[in-house]
């Protein structure tokens, strides 16, 4: 629920807030041209969410949340408040997803699964009395879900590589190369909550969250593959070091049963040659 002291802030930033949003839109939308999103589309999605934020976050103590202020906040007919809300517009997120995150977290974490480098090792599909890919996926699954249907799921999506029986992480975190829905699905998640930061930091007298970024332009190719490699090591070694560090607060937590918070913290990098902004 918006407070005073939001809403001013909401009047004041109104114009630079309307050249923000419409140059964050650039890309969302050339992503959705790409994949065949069109405007109908999104303005029926626009619609969903506008109503959605409106009931859950903008209700007024002691007065029911009708359908004639749910319009007047929105400028949403009624008529089309009262179909969305007989609609089921939950979002369930890929099976695969939360399973495939746990496995290359132990899989780039824990101790029994690095070698001396503490790099992921290369497991076997099956051994006993060593660190093998059927254990590791037993750690997480336990008798739900087969070793043989991860792996052949991750070798489709590109995650890992299969050579004489023995599977190789082929990449540092769960990124599928074809799975477009989990690939959706982590594009969602980040962003929201990386929207979010920036919009309680926005309408805050201070920062809540942290949010810094490092801009140059007049960059050569060769300074951009350096600068790059550079963010490729030290940002991968930041997000180890703090996933460890979160997984130990996580088991801490999790036997005193205070555990009710969530954190997501993430690093970017994005570089093209230099062009006028797009919008005026």
């Amino acid at each position: 629920m918006q407070n005073k002291t939001e809403k001013t802030k909401t009047i004041m930033y109104f114009p630079a807030l309307i050249k923000a949003v419409r140059r964050m839109l650039y890309p969302l939308i050339h992503m959705l041209l790409k994949t065949g999103i069109t405007f109908p589309q999104l303005a029926e999605l626009l619609k969903e969410v506008y109503v959605d934020v409106a009931d859950k976050n903008f209700q007024i103590d002691n007065k029911t949340q009708t359908q004639t202020r749910l319009s007047f906040l929105t400028g949403i007919h009624r008529k089309d408040i009262k179909r969305l809300h007989k609609q089921n517009t939950d979002i369930l997120e890929p099976e695969n997803i939360s399973v495939g995150v746990q496995l290359v977290s132990k899989w780039i974490q824990q101790p029994r699964y690095l070698d001396e480098n503490k790099k992921p090792l290369v497991l076997p599909l099956k051994a006993k009395g060593e660190p093998s890919f059927e254990e590791l996926v037993a750690t997480v699954c336990k008798q739900d879900i087969r070793s043989r249907v991860i792996l052949d799921e991750w070798l489709n999506l590109g995650v890992v590589t299969l050579n004489n029986n023995k599977v190789q992480l082929i990449t540092d975190a769960f990124i599928a190369k074809d799975g477009l829905a989990e690939k959706a699905f982590f594009v969602g998640h980040n962003i929201a909550d990386h929207l979010s930061a920036v919009s309680q930091n926005l309408l805050s007298d201070d920062p809540v969250f942290f949010e810094r970024c490092v801009y140059y332009d007049d960059l050569s190719d060769e300074s951009i593959n350096e600068l790059k490699k550079l963010v490729e090591e030290q940002g991968m070694n930041t997000l180890k070091v703090i996933n460890q560090r979160a997984s130990e607060l996580k088991r801490k937590d999790k036997e005193k049963h205070r555990g009710k918070q969530r954190i997501n913290i993430g690093l970017y990098l994005y570089h093209e040659e230099n062009s006028k902004d797009k919008e005026t």
